[in-house]
């Protein structure tokens, strides 16, 4: 239960700092992305305050060691851009760059009632869907190297 708190209680935090930043309105992200147009440079101090706010906030989780509100912690391993990374990021910013919207603002937004948000989060989920049966598909061939016999 207490993971749930924790969750909720971080999920409203982060939903508060979108609506608060403007983050959630896609005219205000497309306005932030037009560097060429009407650009909006105000996003760019939302992130720059949120880089100054979380900075020292993972220094003192590193530095920690074991979390306060789980087992343990769950800090990523990846360190080697590959291509999945790169695709994926591409394919992020292009869905960014069109509508406006990314995966957490489009879940904040449903609660507008828009049909294009709720378009968009479709549209997201059968991505997500899609990348985890092509993910599967591709783990499932065996490698030519790793069928190789050694020698």
């Amino acid at each position: 239960m207490r993971d749930v708190l924790v969750g909720l209680g971080c999920g409203l935090i982060f939903g508060a700092g979108l609506l608060v930043s403007g983050m959630m309105q896609p005219s205000k992200v497309l306005a932030f992305l037009d560097l060429f147009g009407t650009w909006d440079p105000s996003l760019a101090v939302v992130m720059a305050a949120a880089l100054a706010v979380a900075w020292p906030g993972f220094a003192y989780a590193r530095r920690r060691g074991q979390p306060v509100f789980a087992a343990k912690n769950w800090w990523p391993t990846a360190s080697v851009i590959d291509r999945p990374l790169v695709i994926g990021s591409v394919l992020f910013g292009i869905g960014w760059g069109l509508v406006g919207l990314c995966p957490g603002p489009a879940v904040e937004n449903l609660a507008t009632g828009s049909p294009r948000v709720f378009v968009f989060v479709l549209a997201m989920i059968g991505g997500m869907l899609l990348q985890q049966v092509l993910h599967k598909r591709t783990s499932a061939t065996p490698s030519v190297l790793a069928t190789a016999p050694d020698g």
